[in-house]
């Protein structure tokens, strides 16, 4: 039985794949340097150095802010800027500030949430500071539904190592048989939760392929409705689906074509 359920926070929950695209954007439009790019070539190479800067900052080795600054920093000299020419500090806040003003819950979460929180508590389980994340939380009112926060900042390890997640479980008071996540990383939140022996659910909003096909993972496409995504959550859905197919092979044995063991223990199919 589910007793509690964990989310990822930015891209399941937290749009920020919408509020990077807006702030980006923004910038692009500021910049006549860019222009020399295209804006998807500009996406991805900021993207890149986001990545490669989150990491610095998770070891605490550099502030958020700096990361920032530095970030379009590569950027602008990536776009062939005139160093001198050029403030990415000004950059920085031009997208800092859109990002927050653009700052909304992915659709249906809030709603999901409240009707989890119903029936188990919920910990959000992510990889940034501390600080950040509960803003975000807050911001679209989400913090509300919300029994246990784990940040990768705060605990020292990062999904998708499985010991983020015992965290969880440990403050939530649950086993990982007790225990659902729900996020959109198939490397950070699926493959993290499974090692961790966590029922795990893929939440594919543009219904790429997953990475392992043989894995027995469910995915959501979307948030809503609200009742219908609870019962995958709550292992409802999964339960009844096994029973209909325990069911349709049960009538296929009684029509005649069953598989059996011989005392050999080889497989056979008996027919009338």
């Amino acid at each position: 039985m589910t007793r509690a359920a964990l989310f990822d926070l930015d891209d399941t929950l937290f749009d920020h794949r919408g509020c990077a695209h807006a702030a980006l954007s923004a910038v692009y439009e500021s910049q006549s340097c860019f222009q020399s790019m295209t804006f998807a070539a500009l996406e991805q190479a900021h993207a890149d150095f986001l990545e490669q800067l989150h990491a610095e900052v998770m070891l605490g080795r550099v502030s958020v802010d700096v990361a920032r600054i530095e970030r379009f920093r590569r950027l602008l000299h990536a776009a062939g800027a005139n160093a001198a020419g050029e403030d990415p500090a000004a950059v920085a806040l031009l997208y800092r500030d859109t990002y927050r003003q653009r700052r909304r819950a992915v659709a249906g979460a809030a709603a999901l949430m409240a009707a989890v929180k119903r029936h188990v508590p919920i910990g959000v389980v992510s990889n940034n500071v501390l600080d950040e994340q509960q803003e975000k939380l807050r911001i679209c009112g989400l913090d509300q539904f919300v029994d246990e926060l784990v940040v990768s900042a705060e605990v020292g390890v990062s999904k998708p190592d499985p010991e983020i997640f015992r965290v969880a479980m440990n403050r939530l008071g649950v086993s990982a048989q007790q225990t659902v996540m729900v996020g959109d990383s198939w490397a950070a939140d699926i493959e993290g939760a499974r090692a961790a022996g966590i029922r795990a659910i893929w939440f594919n909003p543009t219904g790429a392929v997953a990475p392992d096909s043989a894995a027995d993972v469910e995915q959501l496409r979307s948030l809503e409705p609200a009742d219908e995504v609870l019962r995958v959550i709550l292992g409802k859905a999964r339960t009844e689906s096994r029973r209909r197919a325990a069911s349709s092979n049960g009538r296929r044995c009684l029509s005649g074509n069953w598989p059996v063991r011989n005392f050999a223990g080889r497989r056979r199919v008996r027919s009338s």
